[in-house]
C-alpha cells in the first residue's frame, strides 16, 4: 500500500508519496493556476509518483467542501473549483481509496500526531494564518461534523464592531488573523488621513508582516494593534476552553512568529474569561510543523483513514515521521 497526499492551496500545490509506515519518499510541488490546469497537474503528479495498485489518498483543501461526498465546493481561493468530485476522480483514475478533509481539520491531525499536539487526547488546532479556522481532536478522533466543516471558529462574533473577517464584522477571524491585523492597521490609517506611523506606502497594501516588523522595532501603534489582537485571541480561546475543555490548543503560523507580542494580553483575557480549572488543564502552544504543515496534513489524512493511527501502528508512524525534515527532501 502506498500513501499519497495532495495539498491543494490557492497559490501552490504539493503531491507527496509516503510508505505505509509513514516515511515520505518523494514530493512534487507546483504553482496553482486555473482550475482545469491545476487538476490536470495534480493527476499527472500522482501518476509520476507511481501510486501502485491500492493507494490511499489524503486530500487537504480549504473549504467550503463536503468531506463525506468528496466534493470541493467553490473555495474563495480556488476560483472555478465548483463541486469538484476530487475523491471520486482519484479513485476512478488510480483505484484505491481517497479521502478529503478541510485543511484546518487536516492540520489538526498533522500537529496531533507529528507536531506540537503529540500525545494529546483532546486538542484544538487553530490555523491562525491569513484566516482563522480550527480543527478539533475529541477523545482521540478528529471531529468533522456533518459535512466536514466543524471548527469554523473564525466565524464566531467577538464584538458588534471591529474588523471584518469571514464575512462578519467583529469576528474572531476579523480580530485574529493575518488579514484581520492588516485590516485593523488600514482602518486606523484611514481615520488618520491615510497615514500611519510605521508605513509610508499605499494604505491598501499594509500587511500583518508590516505590523509585526514595526512592533519588533518598538513602534507604539503597532504594539497596540497586536496587544488588542492578543486580548481578542484570549477572549475566543476562553470560549473554546469552556466549551470543549481541551488539554492542548495549538496555534498556527502567525502566532508562532509573533507570540511575544500576543501572549501577555492573551493570557490576561484568559485569566478573566475562562473557567479556572479548565484553563489550568489546557496547554496553549505554538505549532511545530511550520510552512510545510499542508504536506504533513495531506499525508496525515491518508494515514488516519488507512488505520495508521491505531494503537501500536500509531507509535511506529510517530517514530518514523517526526524526525523527518521536509526541507531536506
Amino acid at each position: 500500500m502506498s500513501i499519497i497526499g495532495l495539498d491543494i492551496g490557492g497559490t501552490k500545490c504539493v503531491v507527496a508519496k509516503a510508505s505505509d509506515d509513514g516515511v515520505i519518499e518523494r514530493m512534487i510541488r507546483f504553482d496553482t493556476t486555473d482550475a482545469a490546469g491545476t487538476q490536470s497537474q495534480l493527476y499527472e503528479a500522482v501518476q509520476e509518483l507511481d501510486p501502485g495498485s491500492a493507494p490511499v489518498f489524503g486530500v487537504s483543501c480549504g473549504g467550503p467542501l463536503d468531506s463525506r461526498l468528496g466534493l470541493i465546493k467553490s473555495p474563495p481561493n480556488l476560483p472555478g473549483w465548483d463541486n469538484v468530485p476530487i475523491t471520486e476522480e482519484l479513485e476512478k483514475r488510480f483505484g484505491g481509496r481517497a479521502f478529503l478533509m478541510n485543511d484546518a481539520n487536516a492540520g489538526a491531525l498533522a500537529e496531533w500526531r507529528f507536531g506540537a499536539g503529540r500525545g494529546a487526547h483532546n486538542l484544538v488546532f487553530l490555523t491562525y494564518g491569513t484566516g482563522m479556522g480550527a480543527g478539533i481532536i475529541c477523545d482521540g478522533r478528529i471531529y468533522e461534523g456533518s459535512t466536514g466543516n466543524a471548527g469554523e471558529a473564525g466565524h464566531l462574533r467577538l464584538s458588534q464592531r471591529g474588523p471584518v473577517g469571514y464575512g462578519k464584522v467583529g469576528s474572531f477571524e476579523g480580530w485574529c488573523s493575518g488579514g484581520g491585523i492588516a485590516r485593523a492597521a488600514r482602518s486606523i490609517a484611514q481615520r488618520n488621513g491615510n497615514k500611519i506611523s510605521f508605513y509610508s506606502g499605499p494604505i491598501e497594501l499594509i500587511t500583518a508582516k508590516d505590523v509585526a516588523v514595526a512592533a519588533q522595532s518598538g513602534d507604539p501603534l503597532a504594539l497596540e494593534i497586536l496587544e488588542h489582537s492578543g486580548r481578542r485571541l484570549g477572549q475566543a480561546l476562553a470560549m473554546i476552553i469552556d466549551l470543549l475543555n481541551p488539554e492542548k490548543i495549538v496555534l498556527g503560523s502567525i502566532y508562532h512568529r509573533i507570540q511575544t507580542y500576543l501572549e501577555p494580553a492573551m493570557r490576561k483575557s484568559l485569566a478573566e474569561e475562562a473557567l479556572p480549572d479548565s484553563l489550568a488543564a489546557c496547554d496553549i502552544v505554538p505549532c511545530e510543523l511550520g510552512e510545510d504543515i499542508g504536506t504533513w496534513a495531506a499525508i496525515a489524512v491518508a494515514i488516519y483513514y488507512a488505520g495508521g493511527f491505531a494503537s501500536g501502528v500509531r507509535d511506529a508512524v510517530d517514530q518514523a515521521m517526526h524526525p523527518l525534515s521536509l526541507g531536506s527532501l
